[in-house]
């Protein structure tokens, strides 16, 4: 099989190394890697199982350079990776025939390898370790704004620089909770306060991602047993719990992606709240954060054993606030470890 490769995730998946100027090829036993002079040196320490080439002129240039030399007359690449200006040129003066398979990389590693399950683990562990040490900073955090919680949650699980995280922090507050993607604001925490926090670490470049929703108190966790003095957020705290037991009840091989997504979508439904779910209920993660298998209700996609995806349901309340509780799911052949 011959493909191109351009995104970091899908090369280091190729060859355990990658940087922001990059080109991958793979031509049947061939396997080239193509970068600039800033990362050669790194590169051959890093990169397994291909030739590092270090281009005098551009990337693409090197890349068709290797493409006329070859025999090949088709090969694959994903126009999830590329531009439209970088693929006219890098196409120009081929004649080849570019098959466009969207996600190439991510469905070739949706079924996740045995030292893969254990890295992704490891940053689940870790996680969930930042979120205990997160929930009693916020002990002591009374009157901070949303915008100074936000800087020390990439403090806390970015361990002071020395970790990557896997995406941008949520911590919303009450209303600002109701946002699925929501950003810091100058809302204060109070003792009344709702609370929303949606993080995640990287572990060897594997990444985790973990929601919780609990209240201020001078107990407060991030467990997923909560006990709220507001009876609207227990109640929609209550039905957002069970549409996401639903459908971990609903994971087995051999099932459609689909299938686990109406089985949250339905509980929520019959509780009246269908138009306040707003999103799908899941994602695979890995190297990428989002990546395959997708969770929605549109999804064939067939569940198979050793796949790695979130399962998140949520209930958003404009102007109120939002519940969602999210874990990361391994597919087993009895159904689903929660990790």
């Amino acid at each position: 099989m011959n493909y191109l490769l351009k995104s970091e995730s899908s090369v280091y998946y190729e060859c355990g190394y990658s940087c922001e100027s990059e080109i991958f090829i793979a031509l049947s036993d061939e396997r080239f890697f193509i970068t600039d002079g800033r990362y050669t040196i790194e590169a051959k320490e890093g990169v397994k199982g291909a030739e590092v080439i270090e281009t005098k002129e551009s990337l693409l240039e090197s890349a068709k350079e290797i493409l006329k030399k070859s025999a090949i007359k088709e090969i694959i690449y994903d126009p999830k990776e590329w531009s439209v200006f970088e693929f006219e040129k890098l196409k120009a003066d081929l004649s080849l025939n570019f098959k466009a398979i969207k996600n190439f990389s991510q469905k070739r590693r949706i079924i996740k390898r045995d030292e893969e399950i254990e890295k992704i683990k490891k940053s689940v562990q870790i996680g969930a370790e930042c979120f205990d040490r997160y929930a009693r900073y916020l002990q002591n955090a009374l009157g901070k704004e949303e915008f100074e919680l936000h800087f020390d949650a990439l403090d806390i699980f970015g361990d002071h620089g020395r970790r990557a995280i896997s995406f941008d922090p949520i911590i919303a507050l009450d209303h600002n909770s109701a946002k699925p993607h929501a950003h810091p604001t100058a809302t204060p925490l109070r003792s009344d306060s709702f609370i929303l926090l949606d993080a995640g670490v990287k572990y060897e470049r594997y990444c985790s991602d973990r929601t919780r929703c609990s209240a201020f108190a001078s107990d407060l966790n991030f467990d997923k047993t909560q006990h709220f003095n507001n009876p609207t957020h227990q109640k929609i705290y209550d039905i957002v719990r069970k549409a996401q037991e639903a459908a971990i009840q609903a994971i087995r091989p051999g099932v459609k992606a689909k299938e686990i997504d109406h089985a949250a979508r339905e509980v929520i439904a019959k509780a009246g709240y269908e138009k306040a779910f707003v999103h799908s209920t899941g994602h695979g993660v890995g190297l990428d954060i989002h990546e395959e298998p997708f969770i929605n209700r549109k999804s064939e996609t067939i569940i198979e054993e050793n796949m790695i995806f979130t399962v998140e349901p949520g209930i958003y309340l404009e102007d109120q606030f939002g519940v969602r509780i999210e874990d990361m799911i391994r597919v087993t052949a009895q159904g689903a470890e929660i990790l």
